[in-house]
């Protein structure tokens, strides 16, 4: 199982390939994984937003756990962390419990969303996923689930033994500093462009769907920084963030994926509705990147 202390580095959420047929590419899944695997990421996240899982269904899921299971032995031992939040507490619980069956070392939980539920019922939601006996890894990122924690909701739920770190995707580099500031469990950067901002903050690595198409160049930049490199980790940084942009100039993982079909990482960009491929501006744009 993974560790506060383990919690350090670059995470991919992982795309979810599908072929042209829309049926689940578990192929080209093995090989991207494994690509990500051996440019020295942290850990692989399976069916987070980046993976499209509003889309996946519960045998699919569990069929790409063990698929990035058996991709993560191939290195001795990287953490496969999945994608178990819903916005219904029972649901959670009881998808995290099956998550641990599967094979996940974690879980990654987000704030439950829609319902836009007080920070009291918010606590006890992330209180009673340690009821599954799993490691979670909590999500926050307010402008998709409506709702805006308040600081000591956080620090609240971060002091939960099950609970080991926090995945910040609140589009500021606020929290984190407070956090660091408080001297809390490890936090990953979500929003990709805040990544060697969210690191000057205190953030202990980051959980981000650029790495899909560079982790190598996201993980060096991480070791730059941890070693004290600050300089050549920002010049790293920011020659990656033309890229970045466009990569979520339109909806993620649309993108992404185009450019990894394209590269002919994955064998096909196939999205699952409401999800719809990108315009030929955005083609043109990204095709100096393929």
């Amino acid at each position: 199982m993974l560790t506060a202390e383990q919690l350090h580095g670059i995470f991919v959420p992982i795309v979810t390939p599908f072929a042209c047929n829309g049926e689940l590419d578990l192929e080209s899944f093995d090989q991207l994984a494994r690509k990500l695997i051996g440019e020295g990421i942290a850990g692989l996240v399976v069916n987070g937003t980046t993976g499209e899982s509003p889309t996946v269904e519960p045998d699919e899921w569990a069929a790409l756990i063990a698929a990035a299971r058996k991709a993560a032995q191939t290195a001795g031992w990287v953490p496969v962390i999945a994608g178990t939040g819903t916005n219904s507490t029972f649901s959670t619980v009881r998808k995290t419990e099956q998550a641990g069956l599967h094979g996940a070392d974690a879980a990654l939980v987000v704030v439950p969303y829609y319902s836009r539920p007080s920070q009291l019922g918010i606590i006890e939601h992330f209180r009673r996923t340690g009821d599954a006996g799993l490691p979670v890894i909590m999500y926050d990122i307010p402008h998709r689930t409506g709702v805006a924690l308040e600081l000591n909701t956080v620090r609240t739920i971060l002091e939960m033994d099950h609970v080991i770190g926090l995945k910040d995707s609140t589009g500021s580099v606020k929290l984190v500093s407070e956090l660091s500031r408080l001297g809390t469990k490890p936090v990953l950067c979500g929003d990709d462009e805040l990544f060697y901002a969210s690191l000057s903050c205190g953030a202990q690595g980051g959980m981000l769907a650029a790495a899909n198409a560079d982790a190598r160049t996201l993980v060096q930049v991480y070791e730059y920084f941890a070693q004290g490199r600050t300089v050549e980790a920002k010049r790293l940084f920011d020659r990656l963030l033309p890229i970045v942009r466009l990569l979520f100039s339109e909806p993620n993982p649309a993108p992404l994926k185009w450019l990894l079909a394209q590269r002919q990482t994955i064998a096909s960009g196939e999205l699952r509705l409401p999800m719809s491929r990108i315009g030929l501006p955005l083609q043109e744009q990204l095709s100096s990147y393929v």
